[in-house]
């Protein structure tokens, strides 16, 4: 009798239904995963709110979900019964950019929950072993689910080139903002101030690291940030709102010289700054693009104690209520809103 498993697909803006489906048969290289935790992501609900992301449209009912951890059930794999984490990202290894050692650029990148490419809301999916790594005791199926945001914030901090006694700027605390705030601090960065419009997010920032808050709002001062300088502004300023506000106070935070790194997606697609302030401080600008094979380093941090996931997760939904998780994910309710599938 052919196994069947319950999935979750988006079929338009806001239309999240549940369907029965079959269970996928791994093909070549692939193993077949049962899935545990699945975290909503920023990008999830730009899908969610706006059936697209960037210059991606929804063309067919998409599965979402890209932070997952899962255990596989595959007699034939060595990897048998293990709870792993997931490396959503299956890039061609053939491309120029996969050469380069840069296949957070490959031209034929496959990712979970994105376009065409279905993702891990549903009880199975089959993933090329390569991708998977194994999950130490000390590091639950919640945390694991994690990695893949934290890769995303190792990879920014790689990016912004900290250096110890450093002033860092994050604007915008969300899951990967906290990450970051907790990397910089990692890093030896003295002063880091933080930004955000919720004020329970400030909270987090300032129990993980962050040394000063600021809650805004559309007219909020950005010079703020300068004057806590005294004058001299931040080495590097994250942005990680995926808000034009945070953009335009990175480039105000920032020092003459400075380095200002993108991680938020911009909901309209474009970004805007004052060009005269960024031109006449030379700032350097960087676009942070997901990551580059930063899941060991991620699991060393987190068993280390260096890193403290478990600490974000705020709310955790059955698979059953996927809607109720999506509100709260969507109405920024807590840190971050897991679906626990199995």
């Amino acid at each position: 009798m052919e196994k069947k498993m319950e999935v979750i697909r988006l079929h338009g803006t806001g239309d999240l239904r549940e369907n029965t489906e079959s269970v996928p048969e791994p093909g070549p290289g692939e193993v077949l995963i049962h899935v545990s935790s699945v975290g909503i992501c920023g990008s999830d609900l730009h899908w969610f709110e706006d059936a697209s992301i960037g210059d991606a449209r929804l063309t067919r009912p998409l599965i979402l979900g890209h932070e997952f951890s899962g255990v596989v059930e595959d007699p034939q794999s060595t990897l048998d019964g293990q709870r792993v984490a997931v490396d959503p990202a299956i890039p061609c290894l053939e491309c120029e950019y996969c050469l380069d050692g840069k296949p957070n650029f490959c031209e034929r990148l496959h990712f979970a929950g994105h376009g065409e490419y279905d993702g891990a809301l549903r009880e199975y999916l089959a993933w090329p072993a390569k991708n998977l790594h194994v999950l130490p005791d000390k590091i639950s199926n919640a945390e694991g689910a994690l990695l893949e945001p934290l890769g995303v914030a190792l990879h920014a901090i790689k990016l912004g080139k900290l250096h110890p006694g450093a002033a860092v700027g994050v604007f915008g605390v969300g899951p990967i903002g906290l990450m970051i705030v907790q990397l910089a601090r990692l890093q030896g960065a003295d002063q880091i101030l933080v930004t955000d419009r919720l004020s329970h997010r400030l909270d987090a920032a300032l129990a993980l690291g962050a040394n000063r808050g600021y809650l805004v709002s559309d007219d909020w001062d950005r010079r703020e940030i300068w004057k806590a300088t005294g004058g001299r502004g931040v080495d590097v300023a994250f942005e990680a709102a995926g808000d034009n506000q945070a953009v335009e106070t990175a480039m105000e935070a920032v020092k003459p010289g400075g380095r200002v790194i993108l991680v938020g997606i911009p909901a309209q697609d474009w970004t805007a700054f004052t060009a005269s302030t960024a031109r006449r401080k030379g700032v350097t600008i960087k676009l942070s693009r997901r990551m580059i094979y930063t899941y060991p380093r991620a699991i060393q941090l987190v068993t280390g104690g260096f890193i403290d996931l478990g600490r974000l997760v705020s709310k955790r939904f059955p698979l059953p209520d996927f809607k109720q998780a999506f509100k709260a994910a969507n109405e920024r309710q807590g840190l971050k809103t897991l679906i626990d599938v199995s």
